[in-house]
């Protein structure tokens, strides 16, 4: 058998030590600390030991090996974190077999197909493909046996499902996100070939009036409660405040602020690249206060890597933000705040509606919150209570 580790082949069974050495100068790259590579190669020897015992190397590791490995260790905390550590690092050294991709059934491999249909056709971002392919998983789990037969014999029998989904679903939102999931996999499968007919047309729409609601922003005292509820003494600290004063100051989704790059900053022109909707790019203006607290995470907070992205994970390896890692982020904030919890967009309404009290035009809080559309800003002008007030006819018969 030949095996890399490091930048070298080797034939036959793999010694420790140079495991041991791949190990830890694959982690060192990642920019783990010395301290989690001592631990990292005590879990490796031990986990030598118990292959040992079992008649085998570690080469010959399998996943349900570690499975097993790691399950005669629950009582112990850290086990399952090192564990998959070094089986990673090991993996990706070459050291040990990448384990078998996993076996799709037939509902599965639709799916599949279906997101990277979203991906390449449709130019869906990664958070929608996601969202849409839950949905899609959940409508052909009411498929019956055979899926191939399922699919060539649907009809408009479809409704049915969107109806009982609307239904169990706890918001208007939910149940239109599924309405419009489930008609995108109706179009894809009609490209596949999967249905004779597209369906489409069968999946009713969920009654929703537009700018029926009010925009949930939050009042000025529980924005700034969240923003002063981090320890600025902590690296996470210094970061999660970063994260929170960009998402109250510029008005980012969340999504945006887990793609923000090092290089999106200019802080000589004092404007920032954001990449946002339908893969829009536009640079707004650095505020003082989100520069300061960029530059505060960038000297105090931000580990040293490789990894492009402006804000990463606290620890090693070191990897870009994602939208639901913000959302933790939020909870966490809500949660030493005292507050209830309440979503990374709430900052985004909150922004909006400081701008309109602060007399800001509805044409203005569009510009900077991207709108693409002023229907999307009109929702906000319910909020102007000075201006609607002028528009208050008097009731017939008072004295006003």
């Amino acid at each position: 058998m030949i095996m890399v580790v490091g930048d070298k082949c080797v034939v036959g069974p793999v010694p420790l030590t140079s495991c041991e050495a791949a190990l830890s100068a694959a982690m060192a790259a990642s920019g783990y600390a010395p301290s989690s590579r001592v631990q990292a190669g005590r879990v490796l020897r031990q986990l030598c030991r118990w292959m040992d015992e079992r008649g085998g190397t570690v080469i010959g590791l399998t996943s349900e090996l570690v499975d097993e490995y790691v399950a005669g260790r629950r009582h112990r905390r850290e086990s399952t974190r090192w564990v998959n550590v070094v089986v990673g690092v090991l993996r990706d050294q070459g050291v040990i077999p990448l384990p078998d991709p996993p076996v799709l059934d037939a509902r599965e491999m639709v799916v599949s197909e279906f997101r990277r249909w979203l991906v390449t056709e449709r130019g869906l971002a990664l958070e929608s493909v996601r969202c849409y392919g839950s949905q899609a998983a959940k409508f052909l789990a009411c498929l019956p046996d055979p899926i191939e037969e399922s699919l060539t014999g649907l009809n408009a029998a479809v409704s049915s499902f969107v109806v009982a989904e609307a239904q169990a679903a706890g918001s208007v939102w939910s149940a239109k996100a599924q309405v419009t999931a489930t008609r995108a996999l109706l179009r894809f499968l009609h490209v596949q070939g999967s249905i004779p007919a597209s369906l489409t047309a069968a999946v009713p729409g969920v009654a929703g009036w537009r700018l029926a609601s009010l925009p949930r922003g939050l009042e000025r005292g529980r924005v700034e409660a969240l923003l002063g509820a981090h320890d600025l003494t902590t690296p996470v600290g210094v970061r999660d405040h970063a994260v929170l004063v960009v998402l109250a100051r510029l008005g980012l989704r969340g999504g945006e602020v887990a793609a923000l790059q090092l290089g999106d900053v200019d802080w000589r022109a004092g404007e920032v690249v954001v990449r946002g909707k339908a893969a829009c790019v536009e640079r707004l203006p650095l505020p003082a206060e989100v520069g300061a607290a960029l530059a505060a995470y960038l000297t105090q907070g931000r580990p040293s890597c490789d990894c492009a992205a402006l804000i990463v994970t606290a620890r090693a390896p070191y990897r870009p933000l994602t939208s639901s890692a913000v959302r933790a982020i939020m909870r966490r904030a809500c949660r030493r705040a005292g507050l209830a919890n309440v979503g990374a967009h709430r900052l985004r309404h909150s922004l909006a509606t400081d701008l309109l009290r602060a007399g800001a035009p509805l044409s203005e809080v569009g510009q900077v919150l991207r709108h693409r559309s002023e229907l999307s800003t009109a929702l906000y002008a319910k909020v102007d209570d000075a201006s609607l007030r002028m528009l208050v006819r008097p009731w017939p018969g008072s004295s006003r």
